[in-house]
């Protein structure tokens, strides 16, 4: 039997690749954990869920947070995935000079009508890794959010399912109540 070693790349090297060309830029992938990862296609009811999610939370989170729509974190040396949103600290330059990092998010969001289980197997365990205390997905199918806190070395100690009906809070601002139907079209 033949034992290969798997090749796993930087930040640095996924972004040369991109402007090398040998990634196209149009090309749906994510770097995480040092593997190049292709994203799965927005379907129409991803697509307006996360528009609605988004333009939600704006409403709610004005002047004390960004919303960022599927633009790269950068996780760690080898982790620079592109969640749904991610709702950020505010940087007056936009974080034009760099993506966020784990101590700038407060919450990160995936939209998943057909991907829920890599968003449960494959991304909650490379953003519990990197710190990200706050994880929801939103599963357009049922019609509720999972929630992950209480991140550790291999993933989330706690994982909450909340209905259409439910009102929860982020960590980062508890005050402020997300009723769970809102984030949905």
């Amino acid at each position: 039997m033949t034992v290969t070693d798997l090749r796993l790349w930087t930040v640095d090297e996924y972004r040369r690749m991109t402007e090398t060309g040998i990634l196209n830029p149009d090309e749906r992938v994510e770097l995480i954990d040092g593997q190049i990862i292709s994203s799965s296609a927005k379907n129409p009811p991803h697509a307006a869920t996360n528009l609605c999610a988004a333009d939600y939370l704006r409403s709610l989170l004005a002047g004390l947070a960004l919303i960022r729509i599927q633009d790269p974190i950068a996780l760690s040396y080898n982790s620079e995935p592109e969640p749904d949103i991610a709702v950020v600290q505010i940087d007056p330059r936009l974080y034009q000079d760099f993506h966020p990092a784990p101590d700038n998010i407060f919450l990160l969001i995936e939209i998943a009508d057909t991907t829920l289980e890599t968003d449960r197997r494959r991304k909650a365990p490379a953003y519990a890794k990197a710190g990200i205390t706050d994880y929801w997905i939103l599963d357009v199918n049922t019609r509720q959010v999972y929630v992950f806190r209480e991140p550790g070395e291999a993933n989330y100690g706690q994982e909450t399912v909340f209905n259409e009906d439910d009102v929860l809070s982020m960590l980062a601002f508890p005050e402020i109540e997300v009723q769970v139907g809102r984030l949905f079209p």
